[in-house]
């Protein structure tokens, strides 16, 4: 299966509860720091309420 790396690269600083929440799902905890997960539907979608926030590559 597909997987993303993932990289927070604004903070989340102001954010809603919410959003953080899913930074932190996803396993990201700080700037600037990288992750790489499934490429799922629930992971999509996570990654869909904190684009503005990450940047999102997909990796073979």
């Amino acid at each position: 299966m597909a997987k993303l790396r993932i990289t927070q690269v604004v903070s989340k600083n102001g954010e809603t509860k919410r959003q953080i929440a899913n930074l932190r799902t996803l396993g990201i905890r700080k700037m600037h720091q990288t992750v790489e997960v499934e490429k799922t539907p629930v992971t999509m979608g996570q990654v869909a309420k904190v684009a503005h926030l990450v940047k999102v590559e997909e990796i073979n």
